[in-house]
């Protein structure tokens, strides 16, 4: 872990400390917070939910037409990240140019997390479920106003962004076809700071079941990718959060496979099916922290040394939308 990682590292761990251990009024941003990161391709919007009014980035490629359905990814940052951080790091924004489908970034209010956070292990009080409602009236505002095609959908998140995807698909898996947690924590793990830091040391017990699945719903297929040297949230949690989704409707785990491209880290990738269908997948990158795998350079939260994260969290959703995983 080179010097400039290692500083990234200790600001979000100790910004996702702080936004678990005090409220919001007295948490000072972050360093990546303070530093903006603007995206030309980008438009600004206004959202007002459950939770209040929330910014949002929305990226549409070159040449929309009104007669088009293109595909929405829904892009949720972590702490110590703004929407337009993400972009920068994650560049979803090329991959969407070139495939066509357009990029929705929420952005958490200062006021409900000063560093930055979603609140998504605020389940017990109903703050996260008012966040995750008011992402959703996002979604709803961006399909009513733009070609998007409502049956292909999807989420991904990093850090506090994958456990606000993980609950906004667990809330609603019928809206979404597929999901791609980075860095995150298993739904059902924590439901309030306490158990929350206590997951990201890796002291949880196991994820809680998930609620059975209404008659006729489909679960939406689940990407968990995560760093075998993450300091921030314990590698445990991406192995515990493919195997809960897994487990929710019966799929076996099948054989690790190990990849690796160039001089890029390796992965450990595991599948977990059901009959043919693929249900989840489990990447673990061998020397990864907690940062955005394959991203953009000298950007936080981002090692361009890793697996392309993007390209590997678009190739998953492709295969969601065309034969729902089988």
């Amino acid at each position: 872990m080179n010097v400039i990682t290692r500083q990234v590292t200790r600001t979000v761990s100790q910004a996702m400390t702080r936004a678990l251990q005090a409220p919001p009024s007295v948490v000072a941003p972050s360093a990546a917070q303070r530093v903006p990161v603007r995206n030309a391709d980008c438009r600004l919007g206004l959202v007002v939910g459950l939770a209040g009014a929330r910014r949002y980035w929305l990226y549409k490629p070159p040449g929309l037409r009104r007669t088009e359905r293109l595909p929405l990814v829904v892009m949720l940052h972590g702490c110590g990240q703004n929407a337009e951080a993400l972009a920068a790091s994650s560049q979803m924004n090329r991959i969407a140019e070139r495939q066509r489908f357009l990029v929705l970034y929420p952005e958490q209010g200062r006021l409900a997390n000063a560093a930055g956070c979603w609140n998504w292990y605020e389940t017990r009080s109903g703050r996260a479920q008012g966040e995750a409602g008011t992402i959703e009236a996002a979604i709803d505002q961006v399909c009513l106003l733009q070609p998007v095609d409502p049956e292909r959908i999807a989420l991904a998140g990093l850090s506090a962004g994958a456990g606000m995807a993980a609950l906004l698909a667990t809330r609603r898996p019928e809206r979404f076809r597929a999901i791609a947690m980075h860095s995150g924590i298993a739904p059902g793990v924590a439901y309030s700071p306490a158990t929350a830091l206590m997951a990201m040391g890796g002291r949880q017990a196991r994820a809680l079941p998930l609620a059975p699945l209404a008659a006729g719903v489909r679960l939406p297929g689940l990407l968990v990718i995560h760093g075998s040297s993450d300091p921030v949230v314990a590698p445990s949690n991406g192995a515990e959060a493919a195997r809960s989704w897994a487990a929710r409707i019966g799929a076996k785990a099948g054989t690790p496979r190990t990849v690796q491209r160039g001089a890029r880290y390796a992965a450990t990738i595991t599948d977990y099916r059901c009959g043919r269908r693929l249900v989840a997948s489990l990447c673990e990158v061998k020397g990864l922290g907690h940062a955005w795998s394959g991203g953009a350079a000298g950007q936080a939260c981002s090692d361009p040394k890793g697996p392309d994260a993007s390209r590997m969290i678009w190739a998953f959703m492709v295969k969601q939308f065309a034969r729902g995983g089988d």
